[in-house]
């Protein structure tokens, strides 16, 4: 196995096999690879596998307007509940900058905002003389 960018292990990059990876526990890393996975017969052949049919493959996926009434069912505020509830679910997801990262970015903030009025500041300046000197 070889390593990539982040550190972690690749299965299958220096020629090592795929049976090495299923016997370590490893979780697939590819869609094809949890087919195998999980399709694989228990016989120790190397490379046989059998898919094994889902049962929902093949059912009809449910019309928008029904999605639409079961989320429109239940009181104001269970509605309200499960909103805010998902609001906090999301909100954990999010990335927050650390304490020095928001010193850095609001001192590059305001040293971009002192640069714009110096630079609003000067040509206002110039244009004002400019105009004093064509027009009197």
């Amino acid at each position: 196995m070889s390593e990539d960018t982040g550190g972690r292990r690749r299965p299958g990059a220096d020629g090592a096999g795929r049976a090495d990876d299923a016997r370590a526990g490893s979780r697939p890393v590819t869609a094809a690879g949890r087919r195998r996975r999980g399709a694989a017969d228990g016989d120790g052949e190397t490379g046989t596998t059998r898919v094994v049919a889902r049962g929902d493959k093949g059912a009809p996926t449910p019309s928008r307007d029904a999605a639409r009434s079961a989320s429109s069912e239940g009181s104001l505020i269970a509605r309200l509940r499960r909103f805010l509830r998902e609001v906090v679910a999301e909100l954990r997801k999010v990335h927050w900058p650390t304490r020095r990262q928001i010193v850095v970015y609001t001192v590059v903030v305001l040293v971009f905002v002192a640069f714009m009025v110096t630079l609003v500041g000067l040509l206002d300046i110039g244009f004002q003389k400019l105009t004093f000197a064509l027009f009197g």
